[in-house]
């Protein structure tokens, strides 16, 4: 299939140093605010890039769920391949496609793991059958029907149906800390406009990069 002609002219907006702010955080602050504006579906979708032990990078979206000047959180399962990845090379990279504002913001940054209490206040948050998802699945491994899945969750929703439903041993959050923040504004031409802010002993550092 020839898709080459797919194509057309990012004219919505542009990106100046003198309209950035000095954190890249409230940078991120106020264009996620107007994406979720927008209406668009899921406006906290990331793509999460890892590299395993063989050097093979992978990718998935996951949702960010909060942020702030300390870094951008979000859960797991931390047996999962992602999270087994983090553990054996924790440098990671978020991608935020908002396509619909013709802007993409890429983040670098290690991953660490919250604290347990943090993690349990999130879980807590959660629906009921997202809870009990959390216990269900063992993501990433192989498994042969998804009835096996409904089965178990049908199982487990009985185990927990008196009480509160604990915090899994395996599940939790990570804050990726950043150290650069790329905000990039389609633009016509191709001629995008692109800032990557760099983390510096005492501030950040902008400087703009060739599209």
């Amino acid at each position: 299939m020839d898709i080459s002609a797919l194509r057309r002219e990012y004219i919505k907006d542009h990106l100046e140093p003198e309209l950035l702010m000095q954190d890249p955080v409230d940078q991120f602050a106020q264009w996620f605010e107007e994406a979720k504006n927008t209406g668009m579906p899921d406006p906290n979708g990331m793509a999460l890039a890892t590299v395993g032990s063989d050097g093979q990078p992978s990718l998935r979206t996951v949702l960010l769920k909060y942020f702030d000047n300390s870094g951008f959180v979000f859960f797991t399962n931390y047996e999962s391949r992602k999270g087994m990845e983090i553990a054996g090379n924790n440098k990671v990279s978020l991608l935020f496609p908002w396509l619909i504002l013709e802007r993409q913001v890429v983040i670098y940054g290690v991953a660490e793991r919250i604290s347990k209490m943090e993690s349990l206040k999130y879980f807590t948050s959660r629906p009921m059958g997202s809870q009990i998802g959390a216990w269900v699945s063992n993501q990433s491994s192989v498994i042969s029907s998804r009835s096996l899945l409904v089965a178990k969750f049908e199982e487990m929703k009985q185990k927990f149906s008196k009480g509160e439903i604990p915090l899994p041993s395996f599940w939790g959050g990570f804050r990726v800390v950043p150290h650069s923040i790329e905000f990039w504004q389609g633009r016509e031409n191709r001629l995008h406009d692109r800032f990557m802010y760099t983390k510096t002993e005492l501030d950040w550092k902008i400087e703009r990069l060739a599209p």
